[in-house]
């Protein structure tokens, strides 16, 4: 299993280099050999597979942060005179992160029930029973 120790680390550093890539120049974008909103949708849900699973507990507020930093950081586009800021891209962004934060909460939910249907525990309700 993902450690929270891990996972939080890897969380904000994948988020690091997305800002990176998205705002640094167009040269320095990685070329890989799928579409573009194919990278994009996969790079945010991986961030947020990672970020649900880091903070399991507070899915919510990794929901919202997942959803406003693909607008923060495309805004930040802007800043760059060889980039550009789409809504297009951003929406991209967002389902690919909406996407990655139900994976890792349905990973927590059976992570979550996995002890509980543990021998050990089904001995507990058994002998509470008797």
């Amino acid at each position: 299993m993902i450690s929270s120790k891990f996972a939080k680390p890897a969380a904000w550093l994948l988020l690091a280099a997305i800002v990176f890539v998205t705002v640094s120049p167009i040269g320095l974008r990685p070329h890989t050999m799928t579409s573009v909103n194919l990278d994009r949708a996969l790079a945010y849900s991986l961030v947020g597979f990672m970020f649900a699973v880091a903070y399991p507990r507070h899915w919510l507020a990794v929901a919202v942060l997942l959803i406003l930093s693909p607008l923060a950081i495309e805004y930040l586009q802007y800043l760059s005179p060889t980039r550009h800021a789409r809504l297009h891209d951003a929406a991209v962004k967002i389902v690919g992160s909406s996407a990655g934060v139900l994976a890792g909460c349905l990973l927590n939910k059976i992570r979550m029930a996995k002890p509980a249907a543990s021998p050990s525990r089904a001995r507990q309700v058994d002998l509470a029973l008797d």
